[in-house]
C-alpha cells in the first residue's frame, strides 16, 4: 500500500464525495466506540493472550493498550526507514507466548545504504521488552522502492510463522522462484525453514527461496488466519482496477505479474509457474461502499466469546483503506456484504476475546471498537415479569 500517498488520496476523495464530515455507522444491533487514542501512524494490531492490544506503529514504536490506555512507555521502539510503505509492518504472538514471552515483529532496516525488511522477535517482560532480547529470525532481499512491503505476519494453526512479502514494486519478482517477494513465506519459529514446505525438495529452488509458500503477490500488506483450522485469507493491494482476498495455499499462485496489464482480479494468466488460483474476492476501484481503493486489515470472526451471535461465527471481516469502510465475508459461501461505513483511514482490523471488532483509523490516530448492543430492561419492564411472579407465589402459598 502506498502509505503516505493514499493517505493524502483518501483525504481528497473523501473531500471530494463529502465523506470526510458523515457520521461513522454499523449496521442495527451494533454500536461504535473509541477503544484507544493517542496512536499515530498505526500499521497493525494483535491481542496478547492476555487481553492486551498491541499496536505496531510505521515510525517503528509497538505501542500498548492495557484496559483502554495506551501506556506512555513503548513495548519497543525499533530504528527504522519509515518514509514511504516502509517501517514496523507487522507483529504477531508466539503460540508458547505463556511461557517463553515472545513477540515478532515485520520491520525496515537501515544498514548502511541498503534497506530491506527483518523479522526480529523480542521477548516481553510485562508491558515492555527485555533489554537487549532483540533477535533476528529473517531478513528480506535489498529494497530497491519504498511501496509494496507487504508486511503482515501471524502464526497458522501449525504453529509455523506465515510472512507476506511485497513484490517491491517490480511485478516480475511476484513469478520468478529466485527471490521473495511478492510471496507468503512459511518458516519455522526460529527463522528455520520447515521440510514440508512446498519447495523444499525442488533442487531448482535454492536456499532460503525453499521458505516460499505460495507466490504470485503484488502487495499483501495484511491477511488473516481463522483460529483452529488455519484457514488464511490474504488481502492483496491491487494497482488500478481490483482489490483481492485470496485463499492461502501451498505452492498457489494468485497471478500477479504474468500479464502485463490484465493481472488482477479474476483473469486468465499466462507463463505463471504453478496453477492459478482466482481471488476469492474481488472488488472493483471506485466510490462508495461496494468499491476501493486500498484494501487493508483482515480478521475471522471465531472469539471466545461471539457475542455478535452464532450467525456471524466464521465470517471474515475486512476493510479499505480509502473508503474507510468494513465489509465482512459470510462463511462458507463468499457472499459479501456492508458491516460499517465512514470509518476513517483503516489500517487493521482484529476480533478481541469479548467478541468486539477492532480497528485502527489513521486519519486520527485512534482505536475503533464495534460491539454489539447489550439491551438491559427498564425498570418497568422487570416489574411487568415480576407481577406474574408474584401470583404465582401467592397462588402457590393458597394452595399448601
Amino acid at each position: 500500500m502506498q502509505r503516505s500517498r493514499l493517505f493524502l488520496a483518501a483525504l481528497a476523495v473523501l473531500a471530494a464525495s463529502g465523506a470526510a464530515f458523515a457520521r461513522p455507522t454499523v449496521l442495527p444491533g451494533f454500536e461504535l466506540s473509541t477503544f484507544a487514542t493517542g496512536i499515530g501512524s498505526q500499521t497493525a494490531t494483535t491481542f496478547a493472550p492476555d487481553g492486551r492490544l498491541f499496536v505496531a506503529q510505521q515510525t517503528g514504536a509497538l505501542r500498548v493498550v492495557k484496559n483502554g490506555v495506551t501506556q506512555a512507555t513503548p513495548f519497543a521502539t525499533l530504528t527504522v526507514d519509515s518514509s514511504s510503505e516502509r517501517g514496523l509492518l507487522g507483529v504477531a504472538f508466539d503460540p508458547d507466548f505463556a511461557t517463553n514471552n515472545f513477540v515478532y515483529v515485520y520491520h525496515t532496516v537501515i544498514s548502511d545504504s541498503t534497506r530491506f525488511n527483518r523479522v526480529s522477535r523480542f521477548t516481553a517482560n510485562g508491558d515492555v521488552a527485555v533489554a537487549g532480547s532483540q533477535t533476528t529470525i529473517l531478513d528480506l532481499e535489498p529494497l530497491s522502492a519504498g511501496n509494496h512491503n507487504g508486511g503482515a505476519i501471524h502464526f497458522g494453526a501449525d504453529n509455523k510463522l506465515y510472512v507476506a512479502v511485497g513484490d517491491n514494486n517490480v511485478p516480475a519478482n511476484a513469478q520468478t522462484l529466485n527471490n521473495r517477494l511478492g510471496k507468503i513465506l512459511r518458516i519455522n519459529a526460529d527463522g528455520s525453514i520447515p521440510t514440508d514446505n512446498p519447495y523444499s525438495n525442488d533442487a531448482s529452488v535454492i536456499g532460503a527461496n525453499k521458505a516460499i509458500f505460495a507466490l504470485g503477490l503484488r502487495n499483501p500488506y495484511t491477511f488473516g488466519v481463522q483460529p483452529g483450522t488455519g484457514l488464511t485469507y490474504v488481502n492483496d493491494v491491487g494497482q488500478s482496477s481490483f482489490e483481492e482476498i485470496n485463499v492461502l495455499g501451498a505452492g498457489r499462485n494468485y497471478g500477479w505479474g504474468s500479464n502485463t496489464g490484465a493481472n488482477e482480479g479474476p483473469f486468465s494468466p499466462t507463463g505463471i509457474l504453478a496453477i492459478y488460483t482466482p481471488p476469492l474476492v474481488a472488488y472493483a476501484h471506485g466510490n462508495g461502499t461496494e468499491f476501493g481503493r486500498s484494501i487493508a486489515g483482515g480478521a475471522f470472526y471465531n472469539p471466545a466469546v461471539p457475542s455478535f451471535g452464532t450467525e456471524y461465527v466464521g465470517d471474515y471481516f475486512y476493510g479499505d483503506f480509502v473508503n474507510g469502510w468494513i465489509r465482512k465475508v459470510e462463511a462458507g459461501t463468499g457472499n459479501t456484504s456492508l458491516f460499517a461505513s465512514d470509518l476513517g483511514n483503516i489500517s487493521d482490523i482484529t476480533v478481541g476475546a469479548d467478541g468486539a471488532v477492532f480497528y485502527t483509523n489513521r486519519a486520527n490516530g485512534t482505536v475503533g471498537r464495534i460491539g454489539a448492543v447489550v439491551v438491559v430492561p427498564e425498570a418497568g419492564t422487570l416489574a411487568l415479569f415480576a407481577l406474574p411472579l408474584a401470583g404465582l407465589v401467592a397462588l402457590s402459598r393458597r394452595k399448601r
